[in-house]
């Protein structure tokens, strides 16, 4: 299950440097100044924040610039325009810091939720309308992949391969057992699934079995297969032995 959101194995790699970047002393205290300020801050009040030089506060600055927590521009401070070169600014960018091991995924289970409720049609209960969102959702995902990669006619393992990579970015750490056999051994959505685990479990089937769809993989289906621990949505051959461990 997923959205539009971005990729997770990228997304985590950047979540988890800023985190390193952000564990000296310094820089930490510098980023949490200039997100207080709430307007461009030069190098100078930067470096006067945690008393340290210029030089080094541009060291630091440029380390949070690169790190994707900051953005830099030339700018006069305060909109105040001055005569000869602007001084060189900085101020927060929009980018949010989540790491978690393992993977959780708890905003897209909202997203997915809050798609559901605003598209609910009458008659229809909460339950159906989550399934079929993330059904949609999935089948959409498919469509986007196969028509950006062309990947023509794809059978079980080159079908598993593309899955997996999906997988993997959200959060699922896809196990191939077999060149035909994916098993999923997280839940991204793991505490919260086992509050509601037909609910979830529910969006999570519709959701690959729907980017199975849109991929149009053959020799391929989603079924479930719930294991204490991890995901409840096994991928392998059509009508292929699961095992019947209960949740």
């Amino acid at each position: 299950m997923t959205s539009d959101a971005t990729p997770q194995t990228p997304a985590g790699d950047a979540a988890i440097e800023s985190v390193s970047v952000l564990g000296e002393d310094s820089r930490r205290q510098m980023f949490a100044f200039i997100r207080r300020q709430r307007r461009p801050v030069t190098r100078d009040e930067a470096a006067a924040s945690v008393g340290i030089s210029r030089k080094l506060a541009a060291f630091h600055l440029d380390k949070l610039v690169d790190a994707g927590l900051l953005r830099a521009r030339y700018g006069s401070p305060g909109g105040i325009r001055k005569v000869g070169r602007q001084p060189k600014v900085y101020e927060p960018t929009d980018s949010e810091i989540r790491v978690s091991i393992p993977d959780r995924r708890h905003e897209l289970l909202a997203d997915l939720l809050l798609e559901a409720v605003l598209t609910e049609s009458e008659g229809e209960s909460a339950t159906h309308a989550a399934v079929r969102t993330a059904g949609r959702r999935g089948r959409k995902l498919g469509e986007s992949e196969r028509e950006q990669t062309r990947p023509g006619r794809l059978g079980a393992e080159r079908g598993l391969s593309v899955c997996e990579r999906m997988l993997d970015q959200h959060g699922f750490e896809p196990f191939r057992e077999t060149p035909t056999q994916l098993r999923l051994h997280n839940c991204p959505f793991h505490p919260l699934a086992a509050k509601a685990p037909d609910l979830v479990c529910g969006m999570n089937h519709a959701f690959i079995a729907g980017y199975l769809q849109g991929l149009e993989v053959s020799g391929v289906e989603a079924v479930l297969a719930p294991r204490p621990g991890e995901c409840c949505v096994q991928l392998g051959p059509p009508g292929g032995d699961v095992p019947a461990t209960k949740m």
